[in-house]
Order: structure tokens, then C-alpha cells, then sequence
């Protein structure tokens, strides 16, 4: 069984990205899913999306969330899903046929981050696993938890070096995971007039920073260094 899991808690992001992500999978990947939304708020969410309870992971009061709750994937019994799960962030936007990603083969698969290419950190926007198979990464994080936030800025970090110090970690082709901020905007000066673009090879465009989808289809690059050209054409993609 393929399940697509994607994440939601507070208000940060509405049902809307939810659904519309929803509707990218369903244009852009061949055959049956399903697809699970992982959430504390379900309203509004469309009716072929299986809500189910983000599994508890306490956190102490204050501290920075950085995507922690994202371990509880891991779980070794998350809701009695069995199979594969390929994991979606909910600000991603799916351009093309994502069906590759489900037919790489490997045991853990993540983007290599394209910040700092020399080191093995993944970006968690998008990874694939065995449901199940790796319950060791939230029980380690579980156990040791003030540890693992003093050696690892965020939880990407945390779940790269455990899985690649296993030999686990593989990641996707470089093409397929473009980042809007590094790889769609074009270079300055040339962004003043210059429209962003979907790069060559690119499947799932990647959110992170300051910009959204909504930001990226006004031109809001809300305090990014990197100016931006509205891009009407995400409209195209990012819809229901």
C-alpha cells in the first residue's frame, strides 16, 4: 500500500493546503493511495483525506517546536498503517509526475539539503519510508530528548545523522526537489524583471524561509533577501 502522509497543527496553515495538496498527488501520481493527514484540527479538510491524531511527543514549554512532531511518523505502530509512506510538507507544490518517487529503491529517502551540500543534513519536505521500520529514531529522540536538541539545530538533522549513521540515507536525484528560494528565482539583478521559473527536471517545488505559495504567486518575499517577480503561473499547480 502507498500512503501520502502530510502534517497540520495550529493555525499556521488552513484546510486549503491540505485539500490542494491533496489534488497535486492525485493529478501527479499514477494508481491508488492513500492519503493521511496527520492533524489536530480536521475542519474543512476534504472527505478523501484519512485525518487521523498526531501521536503525543511532549515538548517542554517554550522551547522551539523546529518540526519535531515530524518524528512521530516514525512511530512503530502509527495508526496501523502498514506499507510505504512517502511524506509531503504541506507548503510543497507538485509540478510533475511524482510516481518516481515511489519506485526509487532504498530503505530511507530524503532531499540532500542544497544549503550546505557538503554535509549529509536531508531536508525533511519530502521523504520515504517503511511505516514501521525505523521506530528506533523517535525512541532515541524520546529518551534523550535535551541531548538531541543540543547536538541538532532541528529535527532534519537529528533524523539524517541517526538514519545515515545506520547507512541508511539515500536521496532523491537533484533535480526532482527544487527549492523556490535557490533554484526558481532567478539571480540578481535579473529577478527585477525577470519572471521565477520551474527549473529542468523539477517535480516538487520546496517552501522554506519566509516565502509560501501564496507569497511566491503575489511576489511577497516578506524580509527574503532574494527579490521576486509574482509567479502567476503557480496558480496553475497549486489549486484544487
Amino acid at each position: 500500500m502507498r500512503h501520502i502522509l502530510c502534517m497540520k497543527w495550529g493555525t499556521k496553515y488552513g484546510p486549503e493546503y491540505v485539500n490542494r495538496l491533496y489534488a497535486m498527488v492525485r493529478r501527479h501520481l499514477k494508481g491508488e493511495f492513500n492519503f493521511v493527514c496527520l492533524t489536530d484540527r480536521s475542519e474543512g479538510i476534504r472527505a478523501e483525506v484519512q485525518c487521523l491524531p498526531i501521536p503525543e511527543l511532549t515538548l517542554p514549554n517554550g522551547e522551539p517546536e523546529r518540526g519535531w512532531k515530524k518524528l512521530t511518523t516514525f512511530e512503530a505502530d502509527l495508526h496501523g498503517l502498514k506499507g510505504t509512506a512517502l511524506f509531503l510538507d504541506l507548503d510543497v507544490v507538485i509540478v510533475d509526475d511524482i510516481t518516481p518517487f515511489f519506485e526509487v529503491p532504498g530503505e530511507f529517502l530524503i532531499i540532500h539539503d542544497w544549503k550546505r551540500p557538503w554535509r549529509i543534513t536531508g531536508n525533511s519536505s519530502v521523504y520515504r519510508f517503511e511505516l514501521g521500520a525505523h521506530a528506533d529514531v523517535l525512541q532515541q529522540f524520546r529518551e534523550n530528548q535535551a541531548q538531541a536538541k543540543a547536538d541538532f539545530r532541528n529535527e532534519q538533522a537529528f533524523l539524517t545523522a541517526v538514519l545515515h549513521k545506520q547507512g541508511k540515507v539515500r536521496y532523491w536525484d537533484a533535480s526532482w526537489c527544487a527549492s523556490y528560494k535557490y533554484h526558481c528565482i532567478p539571480f540578481w539583478p535579473s529577478s527585477y524583471w525577470r519572471e521565477p521559473f520551474i527549473p529542468h527536471g523539477a517535480r516538487i517545488l520546496i517552501f522554506h524561509g519566509v516565502m509560501n505559495p501564496p507569497d511566491a504567486l503575489e511576489g511577497r518575499t516578506n524580509g527574503n533577501w532574494r527579490h521576486a517577480k509574482p509567479a502567476p503561473w503557480i496558480a496553475q499547480h497549486w489549486r484544487e
